[in-house]
């Protein structure tokens, strides 16, 4: 199984291909550039906001973003926002993803947080039943503006 580990600048390329891995990350996302590593960079400088990279034989072969979230709502519970869940084509159906988000849980555990959520898109419908059988409740819906 893979070692989970904070990421470095040095992986920002190979999150770039996991990212881009898939069939709605093709259209939207590009070759590394500036832009990538500036926002690693701001990323690490909050503190918070964290990208873990899952390496196994010296590759990286999943990722996610986790950000830790404090609050008032919900009796001022703490929160992890988890983005960016990617494990790469030739890994999926062995476990990884699992593995993946039972680090981000132990991760959200000891920064405190009481919640765990993320948004998915409508169409990842594997992606859902994946969450569905993580024990993940689809208990709001997501709205997302362009600025």
């Amino acid at each position: 199984m893979p070692v989970f580990r904070g990421a470095t600048r040095a992986d920002v390329p190979a999150v770039c291909d996991l990212l881009a891995d898939d069939v709605l990350g093709r259209t939207r996302e590009g070759a590394v550039s500036a832009h990538y590593l500036s926002a690693f960079d701001a990323m690490q400088a909050e503190g918070q906001n964290h990208l873990i990279v899952a390496e196994a034989q010296g590759r990286i072969v999943a990722c996610y973003q986790i950000t830790f979230i404090s609050g008032l709502s919900l009796s001022a519970a703490r929160r992890a926002q988890i983005e960016g869940v990617r494990v790469a084509s030739d890994q999926r159906g062995h476990g990884l993803g699992e593995a993946l988000i039972r680090d981000a849980e132990a991760r959200a555990r000891a920064a405190g947080c009481g919640l765990i959520q993320f948004t998915t898109n409508r169409s990842r419908e594997d992606a859902h039943r994946f969450y569905d059988r993580m024990g993940f409740t689809p208990s709001h819906i997501g709205y997302k503006k362009p600025l």
